[in-house]
């Protein structure tokens, strides 16, 4: 009964894991990019979560998760009035003090609207 036992939880933790791929061997350092190229790039949405736990989604402050949520969406929508597509890649720019609560909430936001391509940096607040 004791082997059972051990190889039934056995398979149970094996299946809780989670499946990280290796980085590329290919992609050098020199394509590295620094949060400030990215910050320019309009291929991403940039979210800043302040000290305070204040959250602007493109330079737009979002006092809820309700409010993220819309402000990606129509950013992921892009323009009124035409077919494009927005941005699919999301850059989060947290202070170092901010709650991991609100850095979590963004991420989650992020997933809800179909980013694709999500990014994550914790700055000091002069940085924001």
């Amino acid at each position: 009964l004791l082997l059972i036992f051990f190889m039934v939880t056995a398979a149970y933790s094996l299946q809780k894991s989670i499946q990280v791929p290796a980085p590329d061997q290919e992609e050098s350092s020199a394509q590295a990019r620094t949060y400030e190229d990215i910050e320019k790039d309009d291929d991403y949405v940039v979210i800043r979560i302040a000290k305070d736990n204040t959250v602007w989604v493109n330079e737009q402050e979002a006092p809820s998760e309700q409010e993220v949520l819309v402000k990606l969406r129509e950013a992921r929508e892009g323009p009124a009035g035409t077919t494009t597509r927005g941005p699919a890649s999301l850059l989060v720019m947290a202070d170092i003090e901010a709650r991991h609560e609100t850095v979590v909430m963004c991420l989650d936001a992020g997933s809800a609207v179909g980013m694709e391509n999500v990014r994550l940096a914790c700055v000091n607040e002069d940085d924001l």
